[in-house]
């Protein structure tokens, strides 16, 4: 599991003076490339020259969130060939109120477009 914090600023509001729905798109995303830094992932995307595309991504608001929040994504991720998954969680700092989380389906692309299964070695 692995946990990335941000805070919600101004210009990510809507008119209803809460966070846009399509910034959460924003926010699963960064936590993902996050992800793939701190665990090293990187490294096997540059050496290869492969890089994952979303899919699908089933997105589901709970709680609003407001300017200034500080918040919490938890991600993780599993193999169901040949997608990896990424089920990620978020909270507001400090609690355990989930205000959001996602399924993110992806795929594999070698350096020419073309889908490829994961190698038996991927580990995440």
């Amino acid at each position: 599991m692995y946990r990335c914090t941000l805070e919600v600023r101004g210009y990510e509001l809507d008119s209803f003076n809460h966070v846009n729905n399509a910034v959460y798109l924003n926010y699963f995303e960064h936590a993902r490339w996050q992800m793939i830094r701190e665990t090293g992932l990187i490294n096997f995307f540059k050496d290869t020259g492969y890089f994952l595309v979303v899919v699908d991504i089933h997105i589901k608001y709970m709680k609003e969130i407001t300017l200034f929040d500080e918040l919490v994504i938890e991600t993780s991720c599993s193999k169901k060939e040949p997608y990896l998954y990424f089920y990620q969680e978020m909270y507001k700092s400090g609690s355990r109120v989930k205000v959001s989380k996602a399924e993110v389906k992806t795929l594999l692309l070698d350096n020419e477009r073309i889908p490829i299964d994961l190698p038996e070695d991927f580990e995440v």
